[in-house]
């Protein structure tokens, strides 16, 4: 996991250095914060052509549960390097891969578990519908 989260970090670098040498080399002289708003903008829309089309049909094929493990997942990455920042900003703790790795770990152990259960469940329900029916 953690040395995922290095290459994710690192393809986001080389991405950054790209286009900052197209940026200086076309002379065009965008700020940082025009690059941000061109860039997001553009990844945001591309995201949207891409997850929109795999949601729909997540969502018409009764995978809603998909769709919130794929936005909670999403969110926890998020605030976990929100939390390293913050750590690192404040001074409160040190910033380091290794929290944001185990923070995530510990939501998939814990959906693994909930995950369980939910089938223990289903299949518990499933089993007296069917024993309805005859």
């Amino acid at each position: 996991m953690e040395q995922l989260l290095y290459a994710a970090v690192a393809l986001i670098s080389d991405i950054h250095t790209a286009i900052m040498t197209l940026n200086d080399g076309r002379e065009a002289s965008f700020t940082d914060k025009e690059l941000h708003f061109i860039v997001i903008g553009i990844l945001g829309i591309i995201l949207i052509f891409i997850v929109y089309p795999i949601f729909k049909w997540l969502a018409n094929s009764g995978h809603t549960m998909v769709i919130a493990w794929i936005y909670v997942f999403t969110v926890i990455i998020v605030i976990t390097f929100a939390i390293e920042i913050g750590q690192g900003v404040t001074g409160t703790g040190s910033m380091e891969m290794s929290d944001i790795t185990a923070g995530v770990l510990g939501f998939l152990a814990a959906f693994a578990a909930f995950s369980i259960i939910r089938g223990i469940y289903h299949l518990i329900v499933r089993k007296r519908s069917n024993s309805r029916r005859r």
